[in-house]
């Protein structure tokens, strides 16, 4: 408890006795077994308005620095100096208060991949909800972790930045009295993976404002470092936990270790069933636990990334140190699959969740059963590509999303008529030819819905929706119909953020539209999500209650439409 409140509770039954005192006087000894009574129900209340979840205090600094991954120098994106940023540790329900100062030369913006930011979407850091930070400037991020476990991370959501660095782990743990399906491990460490580009982040931006794709990457990142410039400490016998992110701009990866296996154990906040993989495919936005045994003799082992359905393929190695290693790694590193789609799909398929196991609550995972739980809406999106004005653009049901002037979120509490129009993209693919405009999809709140991604281009896709979890219950090949639910996985699915399309493939997903607000629905293929591969869906109820939703920030910018108008007194 802070000494604020420590304070406040202290004047609250000072003033209670006070009061206590004053009427017993007035009204005599009869009164005070009554007030009695009242006391100590307004003190219970006291009591309970200051028991809040613990706070965390960040401060960082957003600056340019000269930074060498692969071997030549780029002008990289740091946090408080660093490359990648800090780790957020936090636990379940934490209040999150994150100053992020930007002393670049460019708007920015943080964004929270996997905190489901409840009833506050203005906190999300997208445009469509919230105003960039202008250069010289500072915006205080007030989030909370409700109700959430497990491995996210952060990254810049503006212009290009994100392929300049600017991303860094999210971890949050359990509380200590909810049992975890495993034992604690040795270490618990981050890894951040991608591929990268040796271009600055401005040239690649330039290249896509002038209407051309971006070339093949340059490389592959483990952490911020190239080839072998990556190491993990471990202690022979002992287990440890690894974080894995593909905090990437397109490609999936393969991660997998020398002469070592891979435990899964949690996928984006829901422990799975422990599975056990040679090599795990990691596609972009994705992020896995898994726990690693140090079971092998005592030698420095490979740490092996390298790109999935890719010619050519792209790999990368770290280091895999024991403490009382006898000697450097040795051999080729160990290969892993490249092109095949089967072993990938086969191995989405078998991720699953542990029913038994707590979430954030205690109480199993599988106690939500939502196969049993009709659905009142079917959407299906289908993406693609093609040239608007003669330029290269990306699409879903044929709309190429385009920024307004106003964040989408700020003009629906100002009620600023003209910034989108609701059901400016169908809720199914239209066949038409592509068109630029301000997606915007309306979805009813308390709803539960049916998504299909369909996929008739021949690359995989990844697609995020912030917000939400939802389940992934179905995908194979072809085109989606109706008859393809006999194959849903309507008991033990993962729930996740972030899911896979595969080539000429389809995944469908149910969702529970339990979070009012404006949320980012958009391909994790940087560049397509940059050239309109996205869209927002509205979530909304008529209800201006705080039960439903909070109202805008106090400390919210204001830009575009919605400068000089005032947020809330309180």
């Amino acid at each position: 408890m802070s000494v604020l409140h420590k304070c406040f509770l202290i004047l609250s039954m000072t003033c209670v006795h006070f009061y206590l005192f004053i009427l017993t006087l007035c009204l005599g000894w009869r009164a005070k077994m009554a007030l009695n009574m009242i006391a100590g129900l307004v003190l219970c209340m006291v009591g309970m308005s200051v028991a809040e979840d613990p706070y965390r205090f960040f401060n960082w600094n957003i600056t340019y620095g000269d930074i060498y991954p692969l071997g030549v120098r780029q002008q990289g994106i740091l946090i408080n100096g660093q490359f990648p940023g800090p780790d957020i540790h936090s636990v379940t329900n934490d209040n999150l208060i994150i100053n992020v100062f930007n002393s670049l030369d460019q708007p920015f913006l943080l964004s929270w991949s996997g905190v489901q930011q409840r009833r506050n979407s203005y906190e999300d850091g997208v445009f469509g909800t919230t105003c960039p930070i202008p250069p010289g400037k500072n915006f205080t991020y007030i989030l909370q972790v409700k109700d959430q476990i497990g491995s996210f991370y952060y990254f810049p959501s503006l212009a290009f930045h994100k392929a300049a660095g600017g991303f860094g782990g999210i971890r949050i743990l359990s509380r200590p009295r909810i049992p975890v399906p495993f034992d604690d491990p040795a270490g618990d460490y981050t890894v951040l993976i991608g591929d990268w580009y040796k271009s600055n982040h401005t040239d690649l931006q330039a290249q896509l404002d002038s209407g051309r794709k971006l070339p093949f990457p340059d490389g592959i990142l483990i952490n911020g470092r190239g080839p072998n410039g990556a190491s993990l400490n471990v202690e022979q016998g002992k287990t440890y936990r690894l974080r894995i992110s593909n905090v990437g701009l397109e490609h999936s990866l393969n991660f997998r270790i020398q002469n070592h296996k891979l435990k899964l154990v949690e996928v984006e906040g829901t422990h799975t069933l422990q599975t056990t993989f040679s090599s795990l495919d990691v596609h972009v936005g994705q992020s896995y636990s898994v726990l690693v045994t140090a079971d092998q003799p005592a030698q420095d082992y490979y740490i092996v990334v390298s790109s999935r359905f890719t010619s050519p393929v792209l790999t990368t190695t770290g280091v895999l140190r024991y403490s009382n290693s006898a000697g450097p790694v040795s051999g080729p590193p160990p290969g892993g699959p490249t092109i095949q789609v089967d072993w990938s799909l086969n191995q989405a398929r078998s991720i699953r969740t542990n029913l038994t196991a707590s979430g954030p609550r205690p109480n199993p995972q599988g106690s939500y059963h939502y196969g049993m739980i009709n659905t009142t809406r079917t959407i299906i999106l289908s993406s693609s590509a093609g040239q608007v004005n003669g330029k290269q653009r990306y699409a879903i049901n044929s709309v190429s999303y385009v920024a307004p002037d106003t964040p989408l979120k700020l003009a629906d509490f100002f009620k600023i008529s003209g910034v989108y129009r609701v059901g400016s993209i169908s809720d199914r693919p239209t066949g038409g030819g592509l068109y630029l405009d301000t997606s915007v999809m309306q979805t009813d709140y308390r709803t539960f819905v049916e998504i299909v991604f369909q996929n008739d281009e021949d690359i995989i896709q990844s697609y995020h929706l912030d917000g939400y979890s939802f389940f992934v219950v179905g995908m194979d090949g072809g085109q989606w119909t109706a008859a393809s639910r006999n194959q849903y996985n309507l008991r033990d699915a993962v729930s996740r953020s972030t899911t896979q399309v595969y080539p000429k493939s389809w995944t469908a997903i149910y969702v529970a539209l339990d979070n009012v607000g404006m949320w980012n629905l958009r391909s994790e293929f940087w560049a397509r999500q940059y050239l309109g591969q996205q869209f927002y869906m509205r979530v909304y109820t008529t209800s201006t209650s705080i039960r439903d939703e909070y109202p805008v920030p106090k400390n919210a910018l204001l830009c575009g439409r919605a400068s000089g108008r005032h947020t809330r007194p309180l």
